[in-house]
C-alpha cells in the first residue's frame, strides 16, 4: 500500500468518510425499509464523494484547525460530515413527501 499517490490516498479517504457518515446516521435517524435505506446510502455516498474536500476545507477553516490537519484528515472529515448531512436530508424529504402523498390519499384524514 505504501505505493499509492497521494490522491489515491486522498480518494481512500473519501469513500471511508464518505460510508463512515452513511453508517453513522444510521445511528439517530432509521430507513423504513429496504429501500428507502439503499436511496438514502447512495445519495450519502455521492455526497460525501462530490462535497467532502470542500465541507472539510470549510469545516477545518471555521474550527480554526485546518493547520493542525493533513489533507487525508480534511477530506476525510468533510467527506462524514457531507455524507451524514446528505443521509438526515434525503431521510427528512422522504419522509415528508410520504406524509405529503397520504394527505393527498386521504388517509389519516
Amino acid at each position: 500500500m505504501t505505493g499509492l499517490s497521494e490522491a489515491a490516498w486522498l480518494w481512500v479517504a473519501k469513500m471511508i468518510g464518505a460510508v463512515a457518515g452513511s453508517a453513522i446516521s444510521l445511528a439517530y435517524l432509521l430507513p423504513n425499509g429496504r429501500r428507502e435505506a439503499a436511496v438514502r446510502f447512495g445519495v450519502g455516498v455521492a455526497c460525501g464523494f462530490v462535497f467532502g474536500g470542500t465541507a472539510g476545507i470549510k469545516i477545518a477553516d471555521e474550527l480554526g484547525i485546518a493547520d493542525a490537519l493533513g489533507a487525508g484528515e480534511i477530506v476525510l472529515m468533510g467527506s462524514a460530515a457531507a455524507s451524514l448531512c446528505a443521509w438526515s436530508a434525503i431521510g427528512f424529504l422522504m419522509r415528508w413527501f410520504g406524509t405529503q402523498a397520504r394527505r393527498e390519499a386521504g388517509v389519516g384524514r
